[in-house]
């Protein structure tokens, strides 16, 4: 569906080439997470001073922060090809063995989604990034023999959004470990005041607000947005993008001011209409809204338990008091999170609500 396409994490075929086009070619033009931007230039400078392949790095966070991106500019700062798979791709231990020997020596090789990678696989990489050789095994049973094959040093980028899916040892074999935050509005707006001037698009500082504002933190879903406001202005003749053309635009594809779309509100709507806020079974809950349990396990609740909309308790899902506010119903007495929206306002984030139930 349109609406959920523009949020999800998900992207179309059409989508990745434009994204391509306006990733950030080096750490420079990179906007947001400073940390793993400084600390990452300090290891590929320090590559670069050694005259060796960049260590082993690890990425990890949620999607459309960046991981990819830095994976390319870490090739482009080491002057270096750049080989990329993914972990769903790896599925036997000759896979990955099939890669690795066709590296060149300096050449960067990306896997993402590395979670996902089959166990066998997982093993032979250990030998590879700490040794850079692999054992190929010929012949079954009792005759099978083991014949070494060197390989040129390389460095892997790896990214996960489930690190706590890694085995251990192999997140151990990593020189380099970034975990990736959500971005703030003003640096999303610095994302979007970049895209809109490689994509020529004239938008005031009040419209990147209110589409970085619609955002989720995300900087795919920012530029997503961006062409879709694009789209709206194009068809109705609006030459410079302000709020009130950002707004109908975006409210037009459902997507409201706090960055909730069609599935979202669906949640929240079927938690205080059909179950008086709750709790109630993520199962009970997916067939109420028409979706499964995986969906909206994976899609929805993320944002919205991050939000301070929903909470999870060990008997269901709840809605939380700024839910009920945020849809315009009054906020019954004893719902979670009441004494913090009645403190700070509907607008705030209530965290400790979150973790009472978290």
């Amino acid at each position: 569906m349109a609406e959920q396409s523009l949020v999800s994490g998900g992207e179309e075929p059409e989508e990745r080439v434009i994204e391509a086009a306006l990733r950030p070619k080096n750490l420079h033009d990179f906007v947001g997470q400073h940390r793993v931007r400084k600390q990452l230039a300090l290891v590929l400078e320090a590559s670069k001073m050694r005259g060796r392949s960049a260590d082993h790095v690890l990425m990890s966070g949620p999607p459309g922060l960046g991981k990819t991106t830095l994976a390319m500019i870490i090739a482009a700062e080491m002057n270096a090809p750049l080989r990329i798979s993914s972990g769903p791709a790896i599925q036997h231990a000759g896979d990955l063995a099939a890669i690795l020997s066709s590296l060149s020596e300096g050449e960067v090789l990306f896997l993402d989604e590395i979670h996902r990678m089959s166990r066998p696989a997982e093993e032979m990489l250990y030998m590879a990034m700490e040794d850079f050789r692999v054992d190929i095994v010929v012949g079954k049973g009792a005759g099978a023999t083991a014949i070494p094959l060197e390989l040129p040093p390389f460095t892997l980028v790896g990214a996960t959004t489930r690190a706590g899916l890694l085995p251990g040892p192999l997140r151990d074999r990593f020189g380099f470990t970034g975990h990736l935050e959500f971005y703030s509005v003003a640096e999303l707006e610095l994302v979007l005041r970049r895209s809109a001037g490689l994509l020529d698009l004239k938008v005031n500082s009040a419209g990147f607000t209110e589409i970085a504002g619609r955002s989720r933190g995300t900087p795919r879903i920012a530029n997503r947005l961006l062409r879709r406001v694009r789209d709206w202005a194009l068809v109705h003749g609006i030459e410079q993008i302000d709020a009130r053309s950002a707004s109908a635009a975006l409210d037009m594809y459902e997507v409201d001011e706090r960055g909730l779309d069609r599935l979202d509100r669906s949640v929240l709507e079927a938690l205080i209409t059909k179950f008086n806020g709750g709790p109630v079974g993520l199962s009970t809950l997916a067939i109420a809204v028409g979706e499964e349990p995986e969906t909206v396990e994976t899609v929805a609740e993320p944002f919205l338990v991050r939000e301070g909309l929903l909470g999870r308790t060990p008997r269901g899902r709840i809605a939380m008091a700024s839910a009920w506010t945020h849809l315009g119903y009054a906020v019954p007495s004893g719902v979670f999170g009441q004494e913090t929206l009645a403190l700070f306002g509907e607008d705030e984030n209530h965290a400790e609500s979150v973790d009472t139930v978290g």
